[in-house]
């Protein structure tokens, strides 16, 4: 049987021509030679080799954009520019005139090692999903209301840490921190005992703001180039103890996993969905009942050591990527190219819906142990029934590192 070609793709491939999300590899003849691709089925095409391959179709200032070692000159060129290259990459992976030519510069995933897609500006998190915010609620409140008095009214968040933003096949390596339970006299130190994840949605800024220059509703798609999934691993052990007053900090800044493809956000115009009713009006700023729907229908599968665990779904999100932009500027703080932000964890109203296991076992466990092994995968619809795929985000548990001498054991 003759091998199939990379440009027929299998039926319901979610990485076809509607997809086309954008990576950084490297292949082991040039190990330290990072270029930029796009996920075509199972092969990575070649964009820096692009312009060789196909004179005159590739505007010589989107060329140099080409041969960069991360995608940030890309996001932060603006979505004209998103658009003019997206068009070049489908043309070239769909015209039957181009396939001699493009054929080349197909690489097998097996045969590259891909990294983190773009330099991580700033790193904001969410707390979108009003089920994972009440189910959380009662187990750290039960005595008291499970949503503070302020989640109806405002995208709740906090920054995270850039610098330990890691992509997809890093090993995450068990925390040290401070815990104590409720009834200890006093904390302890060591590694955490209740490791969990938290399945989310990311969004990538590309075209940066000004200073004092707050980003409306209306201006969502001119800023975010593209999504991604994002496992912000917590250690819930540490959390519990530190986050009152000021919130998460050491239980959360140890490791967030991201997918090495973003998909452009232009992808998802099929899946747009109107987000679920609010009983609460927001304010002018946040009021998107006269905007285009907010919400993505993204169907998101969690995997332990192989076993789906949990389906949660995104189109239950309370609050929106562009409802969180707006509220992330409205006092005046800038974007910049590279800025990540992650919509909270993503929960459903059915137990199978749950996007952490601090949910999944009401907060009693069994949490993650070292060798246990997560994997997010996600799709949307796609235009004529075609999926749109989402990278997949997989870490491995390891053992807690040794402490260097003299630190506290």
């Amino acid at each position: 049987m003759p091998e199939q070609s990379p440009f027929d793709l299998p039926e319901g491939d979610p990485f076809g021509p509607h997809t086309l999300p954008y990576g950084v590899f490297s292949t082991a003849d040039a190990p330290d030679l990072r270029r930029l691709g796009v996920r075509y089925g199972g092969h990575v095409l070649d964009l820096a080799a692009l312009p060789d391959a196909l004179p005159g179709t590739v505007p010589a200032p989107h060329a140099a954009l080409l041969t960069a070692t991360s995608l940030n000159p890309l996001l932060a060129a603006g979505r004209p520019v998103w658009q003019e290259v997206h068009a070049t990459v489908r043309a070239a992976l769909t015209d039957p005139a181009h396939r001699t030519a493009v054929a080349p510069l197909l690489r097998p995933l097996d045969d590259v090692t891909l990294h983190l897609p773009f330099e991580v500006a700033d790193y904001v998190d969410f707390y979108s999903s009003e089920h994972h915010a009440t189910n959380v609620g009662r187990i750290f409140r039960p005595d008291g209301a499970a949503l503070p008095p302020n989640w109806k009214h405002l995208p709740i968040g906090y920054h995270g840490r850039a610098g330990t933003v890691v992509v997809s096949g890093t090993p995450v390596v068990r925390p040290h921190g401070q815990r104590k339970a409720p009834a200890d006299p006093a904390p302890v130190f060591g590694p955490s005992t209740r490791l969990d994840i938290e399945a989310e949605v990311g969004f990538v800024v590309g075209t940066p703001s000004a200073l004092h220059a707050p980003v409306g509703l209306d201006a969502f798609r001119e800023h975010v180039f593209g999504v991604c999934l994002v496992n912000d691993w917590s250690a819930r052990d540490i959390q519990a103890w530190e986050y009152v007053p000021l919130g998460p900090f050491l239980g959360k800044s140890f490791a967030t996993s991201v997918s090495a493809w973003i998909t452009p956000l232009d992808a998802f115009d099929a899946s747009r969905t109107a987000p679920p009713a609010r009983d609460v009006a927001p304010l002018p700023y946040l009021d998107d009942a006269a905007a285009e729907p907010g919400g993505l229908d993204l169907r998101i599968e969690v995997r332990l050591n192989g076993e789906v665990i949990s389906r949660p779904p995104f189109a239950a999100m309370y609050w929106t990527a562009a409802q969180q932009l707006a509220h992330m500027t409205v006092n005046g703080a800038s974007l910049r190219t590279g800025d990540l932000y992650a919509s909270g964890t993503v929960s459903g109203p059915e137990p199978d819906q749950l996007g952490c296991l601090l949910e999944l076992t009401q907060g009693k466990g069994p949490y993650l142990q070292d060798g246990d092994e997560i994997t997010l995968t996600a799709w949307a619809p796609g235009p004529d029934g075609a999926r749109i795929g989402l990278g997949e985000v997989t870490g491995r548990v390891q053992p807690a590192a040794e402490l260097p001498a003299g630190r506290p054991a």
